[in-house]
């Protein structure tokens, strides 16, 4: 740990089911490398509860609580995922880790089937949540909202309009996760005052103009979990779904991202006032080498041992990003905006 003043920033956090133990483990490293510290979190699905479980143990325990929190949140996924992993992916499989993903077992091809021609509302008629207790055990709302200094935003989709709903951190409680969190194939949409909502990810994954507008850290670190680019075309149904899921999940992302480029350009130009506009330096944490070989059934293995694997492999990707580029932080982007998003 460095004697100096740590530097300041802000965390948009993707979601992407099982693979969101990857940005744990980005997050630990982080933490545990102890040069930076945090103002405002955006999360979507996996990256909300990852960012509510680092908010409270950041805002009231520091890096050892937050560390301990997000590790006991995992823990919880994997704890309550035993049976459904069990058929999904036999316990064979599943105890295997990274090295075998069964992306067309019985169990998963039989879910696949199911999932297409019946909704959650028949197959889940009393709509239980399997995310419901690990949320509730998982996260303590009653300190999150006793947060003064760390702010949190979540995204979520309203069914009937299609526009996105950011939670701020008083008002993120367990409906509001799950809302995050809400794949409309697997879930009933969830209801909070009076309005239907969806995944954050079809409209936010994670939304970055909260930390613009509600933040004082000009750094976002964008930890990604869902490829943007991918070497192949996809031509069998499964592979095509996958990629069409993948782009969709980060279409509101490359939107944000391509007016961040444009409003820098600006002010950089003089044509904008930099008083009035802030300049952003952003910076990816990504996992397109880690992740994207994995199948998009992998997103529901919560078997430890594959979690655990995730988490390194984010720890190491998070290590090797801080030894690249902690020294633009604070300075200028280590990533170029125009050149991946334009």
């Amino acid at each position: 740990m460095s004697d100096t003043k740590p530097k300041r920033i802000n965390l948009a956090l993707q979601g992407g089911g099982a693979h969101g133990a990857f940005t744990w483990g980005v997050l630990d490293a982080l933490l545990e490398d102890g040069r930076l510290d945090f103002d405002g979190f955006s999360g979507t699905s996996a990256g909300a509860m990852n960012a509510a479980a680092f908010a409270v143990g950041w805002e009231h325990g520091g890096a050892a609580s937050a560390r301990e929190r997000l590790e006991n949140l995992w823990r919880k996924v994997s704890e309550a995922g035993r049976p459904l992993n069990a058929w999904l992916f036999g316990w064979a499989a599943a105890g295997a880790g990274m090295q075998r993903q069964t992306e067309w077992s019985p169990g998963y091809l039989a879910f696949d089937i199911l999932s297409r021609f019946f909704s959650p509302y028949q197959l889940n008629p009393f709509n239980f949540h399997p995310l419901r207790k690990i949320v509730d055990d998982g996260i303590d709302f009653a300190a999150l909202r006793q947060c003064r200094r760390t702010k949190l935003f979540v995204s979520a989709t309203a069914v009937r309009t299609g526009k996105i709903r950011v939670f701020e951190t008083k008002e993120v409680t367990t409906d509001v996760l799950l809302a995050s969190a809400c794949l409309p194939y697997l879930f009933h949409a969830v209801e909070i005052g009076g309005e239907a909502y969806w995944d954050g990810g079809y409209m936010g994954n994670p939304a970055i103009f909260p930390l613009i507008y509600g933040c004082d850290a000009k750094d976002v670190v964008i930890v990604q979990v869902n490829p943007i680019n991918r070497p192949d075309v996809p031509t069998n149904a499964r592979d095509i779904l996958d990629r069409v899921t993948e782009i969709s999940f980060n279409s509101s992302l490359m939107r944000e991202m391509r007016a961040i480029a444009f409003v820098g350009r600006m002010v950089e130009e003089h044509k904008l006032d930099s008083d009035r506009y802030k300049r952003l330096n952003i910076h990816f944490i990504e996992s397109e080498t880690e992740i994207a070989p994995l199948g998009a059934s992998s997103k529901l293995n919560t078997d430890w041992k594959f979690l655990c694997e995730l988490r390194d492999r984010g720890r190491e990707t998070a290590k090797r990003w801080l030894a690249a580029h902690y020294g633009q932080i604070g300075k200028e982007s280590s990533v170029d905006i125009r050149a991946r998003f334009l």
